[in-house]
């Protein structure tokens, strides 16, 4: 069956399809009450962030549009020291879309949200002319239970920890588009796990950032500038897998700065470093975390490079930027 203009008209097919759908998946004690606003147990500090999905396939290896919406707003509480807890859901839905691939998208979101440990609590859906696409948009709040992480406190010594490795999730959609086969699976995920064992370990954390559009090397220039630091990371530890490093060859991409969707850097007292570590791999999702460099005066990102050379690592532009959607 196929979504036509009257699911969005605000009549019977439009509660057949929010109660055939997105209760039977979602449902829950705030959720269910259907009111115009969900009404929420909110204690002292929150972070609250918003973000909307375009990706083309919908499905993909390791992921769909729905698990990257969850874990993408949920990476995005986490790196504020905050544990997620309610999260909302807009879906854009173009005519001709298959009310049975909506389904599949509301399951994989309701899988991700209970692994991370977040509700569902209102949401909203909207059908326009179209081909069959289907958006998103999520916005979430956690509440803050480790204070003063930001991107600007980033000090000179400090030591900079990778989860893992990088460019997954950029290879595994470009493969489904290009019909590529291999075995790169996304990396999508939500990084709860690593956060809460980094916080409940007492360690001292400066700053915290998950790596998506524009890849580490981006992600790295943002700090610099908020922090007015120089960094430098090493080439040579950099966890990169074999089968990213030959699908980046072919077609001549660079992981650095390719997205992720469950990869994330903390940046890290030297003292502390090594514990974090050890933290961050025995953590889900974080087993190939390394340290892979240090903030030092000065200012912009350079990489020693494997032959000991230096290159500078610029934010790409235009069609610099490798782009998945």
């Amino acid at each position: 069956m196929k979504i036509n203009m009257s699911h969005g008209s605000g009549g019977k097919q439009t509660s057949d399809l929010i109660n055939r759908i997105f209760l039977k998946h979602f449902g829950n004690n705030i959720l269910n009450r259907l009111e115009d606003a969900a009404v929420l147990d909110i204690k002292g500090k929150i972070a609250y962030t918003t973000d909307s999905f375009v990706v083309t396939p919908l499905f993909f290896k390791g992921g769909d549009i729905g698990k990257l919406a969850v874990c993408g707003t949920v990476n995005d509480i986490c790196m504020m020291g905050a544990i997620p807890k309610y999260l909302t859901a807009g879906f854009i839905i173009e005519e001709g879309a298959e009310i049975e691939t909506i389904d599949k998208i509301a399951l994989s979101m309701k899988l991700a949200a209970e692994e991370a440990g977040i509700k569902i609590v209102a949401g909203d859906t909207k059908v326009i002319e179209g081909h069959g696409g289907i958006y998103i948009n999520t916005s979430g709040i956690g509440e803050i239970v480790k204070s003063g992480i930001s991107i600007s406190n980033c000090q000179k010594g400090d030591v900079i920890i990778l989860s893992g490795n990088l460019g997954d999730h950029h290879a595994a959609v470009m493969s489904e588009r290009m019909e590529i086969e291999n075995n790169i699976k996304s990396d999508c995920a939500p990084l709860v796990q690593i956060v809460k064992n980094l916080i409940e370990s007492n360690i001292e954390i400066h700053c915290m950032r998950d790596i998506t559009r524009g890849g580490l090397a981006t992600v790295l220039n943002e700090i610099s500038s908020a922090s007015n630091c120089g960094i430098e990371i090493h080439e040579a530890v950099l966890p990169i897998s074999n089968e990213v490093r030959g699908f980046c060859s072919i077609l001549g991409l660079d992981p650095l700065y390719m997205a992720n969707e469950g990869k994330m850097i903390a940046v890290i007292p030297e003292n502390e470093a090594n514990k974090a570590l050890e933290v961050i791999r025995k953590s889900k999702y974080g087993e190939n975390a390394q340290i892979i460099g240090r903030i030092v005066d000065g200012s912009g990102v350079t990489m020693i490079t494997t032959l000991q050379g230096n290159r500078i690592l610029d934010i790409l532009y235009g069609e610099g930027l490798p782009r998945i959607c």
